[in-house]
């Protein structure tokens, strides 16, 4: 099977009442199973297709959660998993069908990242396999994971160590390399580790109680959850479907990650003279900033345009933005407006995504380093058509969810090569987040603030 897809926690999770029984979390291994098929073989995405698997099977509770917790860790750790699983079998795994690779990796993943007695992890997968895959390699299954089962995670990973530090780095946290490159490239080898292993902890819930629609204490206390630390708009909830909250449900408040909610805020705290009527989001869907910003500009008389070139997401940013102040407009933002016609301008560039990696479980193994190539050069259009479309005076915010050099310091720097640019500084952020101060700029992380990974770069458009 191909290069694989990933996002879940790598701690174990499971209860030891529910790992003793054999006959307890068949079900929710056959959902996990079906989830991680559809991953591997259609594309699919787990956050799309699990939800509906579990529903067909009217599954909740403790079963929904084992299912959940199976799917994504399996998903997220697949890199280091296949590694064990060729060392353990003596064989290429392309060498395997498929679907006997995904059920392997599921057994494996219950045996080393979970409580799960490897007595129960084998015979449930022997099980799995007799039925969705072939009676035929029922005994091979047996054999690999009791294999398996020789070592612990720790033992395997030293066992296929290689000496090289990022290569090692990247086994036992389950990244590729590459991207462990990456990280170790911005925050150094010191905590490069902590990097890595943050992607593998699942994120809670950040809501954002949207100014003037209510107030973030309401919204905690209504939810049940705790006020954020760093945003004024933050609450984290604990548990739970955010969308049965009645705040969210009308409107009044929405799921978006903390620092997200920051790097859109620090847009509208920038000091401006002149003119604050005009706003503009360049690259809007799916509609989270353009709602945040459309609910702070609602409180200044001003309007916000969102641009988005993708139809389907273009509806999403004018459900996200219902009863706020916001156009949304189809089409692309590098040919958007008038120049010299905006008072702040919003780029949210298309990026490789590297900062939310502990959100999408196939993510890190579907992507290439050669993605990002492709994506600086549309960065750099967007933030370039950007600089036109802003007054003299104005700001600019180019945001991405991606700590890559590439395309964030990089880009940013292009900018300000121009001499009608300049850097401001994000003291909305800088001031209230600790350790987010990076070359003039912002960082966050996941080890160190519990946010995505968003860059943010302030600029100013000079008369």
């Amino acid at each position: 099977m191909g290069p694989r897809p990933p996002d879940r926690e790598t701690e174990p999770c499971m209860s030891r009442n529910e790992s003793g029984d054999l006959n307890t979390g068949v079900s929710a291994r056959r959902v996990a199973f079906d989830a991680i098929r559809a991953v591997s073989a259609e594309d699919a995405y787990a956050n799309i297709v699990l939800p509906k698997l579990l529903a067909h099977e009217r599954m909740s509770g403790r079963d929904a959660a084992f299912a959940t917790e199976l799917t994504y860790g399996t998903l997220r750790c697949l890199g280091t998993i296949e590694a064990i699983l060729t060392a353990a079998s003596g064989r290429d795994l392309d060498g395997l069908q498929a679907d006997l690779v995904d059920a392997l990796c599921l057994g494996a993943y219950q045996i080393l990242y979970t409580r799960v007695p490897v007595h129960a992890a084998v015979s449930t997968t022997v099980s799995l396999v007799k039925a969705a895959v072939s009676p035929r390699v029922s005994g091979l299954t047996n054999a690999v994971l009791r294999k398996v089962a020789a070592r612990d995670l720790d033992a395997w990973v030293d066992r296929l160590a290689s000496g090289d530090r990022l290569g090692d780095l990247a086994l036992r946290h389950a990244h590729p390399k590459w991207i462990a490159e990456e990280f170790d490239a911005v925050v150094g080898p010191d905590e490069t580790a902590a990097a890595l292993a943050a992607d593998n902890v699942a994120p809670p819930v950040h809501l954002c109680a949207k100014p003037g629609r209510i107030e973030q204490s309401d919204l905690a206390a209504k939810a049940d959850g705790n006020v954020g630390r760093w945003s004024p708009y933050a609450v984290y909830l604990p548990g739970g479907d955010p969308g049965k909250i009645k705040a969210v449900a009308v409107g009044r408040a929405s799921v978006q990650d903390e620092g997200s909610q920051l790097v859109a805020a620090a847009l509208a705290a920038a000091p401006l003279t002149g003119t604050d009527k005009t706003w503009v989001d360049l690259c809007a869907g799916p509609g989270g900033k353009t709602a945040l910003l459309g609910a702070l500009a609602s409180q200044r008389g001003a309007r916000v345009d969102a641009v988005e070139i993708q139809a389907h997401r273009a509806e999403l940013v004018t459900k996200a933005a219902k009863g706020l102040p916001v156009t949304v407009h189809t089409g692309d933002g590098r040919t958007y407006g008038t120049p010299g016609s905006a008072d702040r301008v919003l780029v949210d560039a298309p990026c490789s995504g590297l900062g939310a990696l502990r959100r999408r479980p196939e993510a890190r193994w579907r992507k290439r380093r050669t993605d990002i190539d492709g994506l600086a050069i549309l960065q750099r259009e967007l933030l370039a058509a950007a600089i036109e479309l802003v007054r003299p005076g104005g700001v600019i915010a180019y945001v991405t969810c991606s700590p890559a050099p590439e395309e964030t310091v990089e880009v940013a720097a292009g900018a300000l090569k121009r001499p009608d640019v300049e850097l401001l500084a994000p003291v909305s952020i800088t001031e209230r987040v600790p350790d987010s101060e990076r070359d003039g700029f912002v960082q966050l992380w996941p080890h160190r603030h519990g946010t995505d990974a968003m860059f943010l770069a302030l600029l100013r458009k000079t008369a």
